[in-house]
């Protein structure tokens, strides 16, 4: 099985944050009146909207989510955008080309934050409820989802873990509701 090690993720972490820090992203704001609709148009698809690491939770364009390991994170029909203590307002496209929305796919990004590991990622599938499980060198890590109301066809992934010199992220899976594979990305050594 293929491994990627702290240190290579580190550098591939850089080298896509710098990428992307010439990339103006487009942010929107989220009135207070706005959350509402969106928790209503969540609660009329008759999905749940718990929090919890292994759910999905619906957001409206915009809202900030508490990510861990001092991370916000927040969608908008442009894309995942995110900030972290040590570098503010990082976005990846889903609308530039490089995603193919009419498929299955799940993507990484590793970056170091503190004493923690934030793990995340832009996943695409049909299916509104899914589960994404990352296989770490200290076991199996259950992330947690967000995604925009409707149907837009992907969403974004996030867990973060221990930083620690070993660690290692083995693979990354995307199941549907009923435990099913429906994309996995292990990553490659350098």
């Amino acid at each position: 099985m293929t491994r990627m090690t702290v240190t290579n993720k580190y550098v591939a972490a850089v080298a896509v944050a710098v990428a992307l820090a010439g990339v103006q992203g487009v942010a929107q704001a989220v009135t207070p009146a706005q959350v509402p609709a969106a928790a209503q148009a969540h609660r009329q698809s008759g999905e749940p909207a718990p929090d919890a690491a292994g759910s999905v939770r619906v957001v409206a364009p915009g809202e900030r989510v508490q990510a861990g390991a001092g991370v916000e994170l927040w969608l908008t029909e442009e894309g995942k955008h995110w900030s972290t203590p040590e570098m503010d307002h990082q976005f990846r496209s889903v609308a530039d080309g490089n995603i193919d929305l009419s498929g299955r796919s799940i993507g990484l990004t590793a970056e170091p934050v503190g004493d923690r590991y934030f793990l995340s990622g832009v996943y695409v599938a049909e299916h509104r409820s899914v589960r994404v499980v990352v296989d770490t060198s200290d076991g199996e890590v259950t992330a947690s989802v967000v995604r925009l109301a409707g149907k837009p066809g992907w969403g974004v992934w996030y867990a973060d873990v221990p930083l620690h010199e070993d660690l290692t992220v083995n693979s990354v899976t995307l199941y549907n509701r009923h435990g099913k594979e429906i994309a996995s990305l292990t990553p490659a050594r350098p």
